[in-house]
């Protein structure tokens, strides 16, 4: 038998978990907190409510919001300056991905120093981080649970993808019903996002049994509820299996890592402003496509926890039915279908693919790419 590792952060799941956020900091010693958001958090009342609950449990705090959607490094620095000028021995990250990344990576330079692209790759930070208490809003990102923060370099226009266990936060909390102030076109990228998570992680060449349970089930969630989630911001039911999809897909890919839809995904949002499970849920059908030689029988699988009747087709016809899914998903809830719809060109192909070609989630993807591989995957979505 190998030996498989499994990450994974304290997890408070359920409605009216982010009232426990007090009594986790708390637990974890925080003397004083960085609260780590964005504008959009703040205008939907979620900041207020955890200044509110700081407030209550006698926890001084200060704030950082100056968090855009594809975050860049010198956001990090600014945040940083905030957390040392104010004495803060202690995070909270609240938001969607953007922000959580933020918050980590405001951790790593608050106790390790230098610049943030210093510790791009993986496991490049020394010393502890401070405690860190990460609260999703969005049914998407998984970085609650995460041991990944993305990042992008201002000056060579590119996503810095560090990956370390040190990132996994001490503390994850999961409240689905911060969910409803989303709109439906951030949840359906974001459920997308979701989507790709749970397939890349099972079809990685880092899967495990352990992280294998996590993207089967996320996957079976997301293919039931994100039509009905993205319908209706009151649907209880799928809100919470969505947040629960969100999660399951964090803790897969986490552990497994991901692939080359994510290292794609990157290459375009270093350059582009773009929402990230947007482009992801353009590349995914590819992606899959391209990768079916290299795991025919998992994404037999994959078909059959979309609900896919698979007896009397071949492994291709299977494999080619989970792709048509994932297409006809994308259309139902407002996603592109193509990159040239989003403002892509073939002109900034070679440089993406490169770009591409060196992210760390290449490494795991199921079947090895050429630069042209990735030239050619990229015209074809054009």
């Amino acid at each position: 038998m190998h030996i498989n590792k499994f990450i994974t952060p304290e997890i408070i799941f359920g409605k009216n978990a982010i009232r426990q956020t007090g009594d986790a900091c708390r637990r974890l010693g925080a003397k004083k907190v960085l609260i780590v958001s964005d504008y959009g958090v703040a205008n939907a009342g979620w900041l207020d409510t955890i200044m509110d609950i700081c407030k209550e449990s006698l926890l001084p705090f200060a704030t950082f919001i100056d968090v855009t959607s594809n975050p860049k490094d010198t956001e990090i620095v600014n945040g940083c300056r905030t957390f040392i000028e104010n004495e803060c021995d202690a995070i909270i990250g609240i938001g969607g991905g953007s922000a959580l990344d933020v918050a980590k990576a405001i951790a790593i330079l608050a106790t390790n120093g230098g610049k943030i692209s210093d510790y791009e790759g993986i496991d490049k930070i020394e010393k502890p981080l401070p405690p860190m208490i990460m609260i999703m809003t969005t049914a998407g990102s998984g970085s609650e649970v995460s041991q990944f923060s993305i990042i992008v370099d201002s000056n060579r226009k590119k996503k810095m993808t560090i990956v370390s266990k040190t990132l996994v936060p001490d503390i994850a909390i999961v409240d689905p019903y911060t969910l409803v102030t989303k709109d439906s076109s951030l949840t359906g990228a974001t459920g997308m996002d979701v989507l790709t998570h749970a397939i890349e992680a099972y079809v990685s060449i880092a899967a495990t049994p352990l992280t294998d349970v996590q993207a089967k089930n996320a996957l079976s969630l997301v293919s039931t509820y994100l039509r009905p989630s993205v319908a209706s911001k009151t649907n209880t039911e799928a809100k919470e299996a969505m947040a629960m999809a969100s999660l399951q897909a964090g803790l897969a890919f986490s552990n497994a890592i991901l692939g080359a839809a994510h290292a794609i995904s990157h290459a375009i949002g270093g350059r582009f402003p773009l929402p990230h499970g947007e482009i992801n849920a353009i590349l995914l059908p590819y992606v899959m496509d391209f990768n079916f030689i290299a795991a025919p029988r998992r994404f037999i699988e994959i078909a059959e926890l979309m609900g896919i009747d698979s007896r009397g087709l071949t492994q291709r016809e299977t494999g080619n039915a989970a792709i048509k899914f994932v297409k006809e998903l994308s259309v139902d809830i407002g996603i592109p279908r193509r990159l040239r719809e989003v403002g892509i060109t073939e002109e900034i192909i070679d440089e993406i693919s490169q770009t591409a070609l060196d992210d760390a989630c290449m490494i795991t993807n199921p079947r090895d790419m050429t630069i042209e591989q990735v030239k050619s995957l990229l015209k074809n979505v054009l």
